[in-house]
């Protein structure tokens, strides 16, 4: 029988992430509104910016799911009702639930809009999968505690939709359902307001001796026990595929701009290739390059090959290390000119060696030769946030293309 292309699904923080997503090759992207999401800080979508997400998507054939996955307390759900009829409204294509009682209010509610079960409520048997689609849901998001061979298992014996997360920052706690930052500093992660605490560097004190902090590790530095790596299945993507889920998540509803274009086209050209040629695929190594060029911890491929070991952690800081800036955003071309509109995005400056990103056709680099401001005047800098300039391309560009530069910086958090 022949495989199923999976979805490709991509985080959409805010409308621009959101659009991006779906040009860099996106088949669906995840987003939260204002109230009942786990991303209390992560840029999310008012009513009317739904409604707008909604209909960008399924212009273009895409669809979008939203999230309501808190665990609401009592006084939250009076008004769940109609917002979930809101979203119904809008052409939501599916919501996602982590709570029992979000869900039968679903159901009561909205009862023809799709559920999908979130990775928060720690489906890692079949049993319970089963039970879930008994119960009404469409699609259930897997926890990130299983291995391929339980996976495969999952799918042999269910047939509601599976999806996994393929990439992305993971963390300490189980499924994503932490106790530390709340008990540290009373933001509670379950309820969308993680304070990162498993991030932080740790070191141990005695109760005798207040004041004087021991390492955990032989290192003088102290040490970042619970920092995890970052997932990334790119390079078993073939092991994905086969294990027959629907789709594939990139986790990052808080990460830049660059990271989604990057990582989602990246997992795009490796799951087409894939499908072109199944019996002849590898990771190519410019693909992996790509993964490298943004934001990330080192990467692991967590419990995907059996329970994750030590080296899964990293100890020794919590910076994050990259290979690129992004420096601008292409918001138009003239191609009688052969100047681009770009929005900048990081400083740049005339001489610079950059690189071109672009949403469908292939890269290349060229030196940034000659840079005028909106009034045509020549400037050999680009020094202010979002700053409209005008560049010079080599080569036509296409509208929303990324313009970046190597770099070699470590950026803590």
């Amino acid at each position: 029988m022949k495989q199923k292309k999976p979805e490709l699904l991509a985080p959409a923080g805010n409308m621009e992430k959101l659009k991006m997503a779906f040009l860099y090759g996106a088949d669906a992207v995840y987003l939260g509104g204002e109230a009942y999401g786990l991303r209390a800080q992560g840029g999310n979508f008012s009513r009317e910016e739904l409604a707008e997400a909604a209909r960008f998507a399924h212009e273009r054939g895409k669809r979008i799911y939203v999230t309501v996955n808190v665990y609401p307390h009592n006084e939250e759900f009076s008004a769940l009702p109609a917002y979930l009829r809101y979203l119904q409204s809008i052409g939501a294509d599916a919501i996602l639930v982590s709570d029992l009682g979000v869900f039968s209010a679903a159901r009561e509610a909205v009862p023809d809009l799709p559920v999908h079960i979130s990775t928060q409520a720690n489906t890692v048997n079949y049993a319970a999968a089963e039970a879930w689609a008994r119960l009404g849901a469409e699609r259930v998001v897997l926890a990130r505690e299983l291995s391929v061979d339980e996976i495969r298992e999952i799918r042999a014996r269910c047939g509601v939709e599976l999806e996994m997360f393929v990439h992305g920052a993971m963390c300490v706690s189980y499924s994503g359902r932490c106790l530390m930052s709340n008990y540290f500093t009373g933001r509670d992660a379950n309820r969308g307001d993680c304070a990162q605490a498993c991030r932080w560097k740790y070191a141990l004190m005695e109760e005798t001796r207040p004041g004087q902090y021991f390492p955990v590790e032989e290192d003088g530095r102290g040490t970042y026990i619970f920092n995890s790596k970052d997932l990334c299945l790119l390079p078993y993507l073939a092991e994905v595929v086969e294990c027959g889920v629907d789709s594939l998540k990139i986790e990052g509803r808080m990460k830049s701009v660059h990271y989604v274009a990057s990582v989602t086209k990246a997992y795009r050209i490796a799951l087409d290739a894939y499908f072109d040629a199944p019996e002849t695929f590898a990771a190519a190594p410019a693909w992996l390059e790509e993964l490298d060029k943004v934001s990330h911890r080192a990467y692991t491929d967590g419990f995907f090959h059996g329970r994750a070991q030590a080296s899964a952690q990293i100890y020794g800081s919590s910076s994050y290390t990259q290979t690129s800036d992004f420096v601008g955003l292409v918001l138009d071309y003239d191609a009688a000119s052969g100047f681009a509109l770009v929005e900048q995005r990081n400083h740049m400056r005339v001489g610079e060696e950059i690189e071109i990103f672009q949403p469908k056709g292939e890269g290349w680099r060229q030196t940034l030769a000659e840079m005028t401001d909106e009034d045509g005047a020549a400037i050999e800098a680009a020094p202010h946030p979002q700053q409209h300039v005008h560049i010079r391309m080599e080569r036509p560009i296409e509208q929303f293309a990324i313009l970046r530069r190597d770099t070699v910086s470590i950026k803590g958090e």
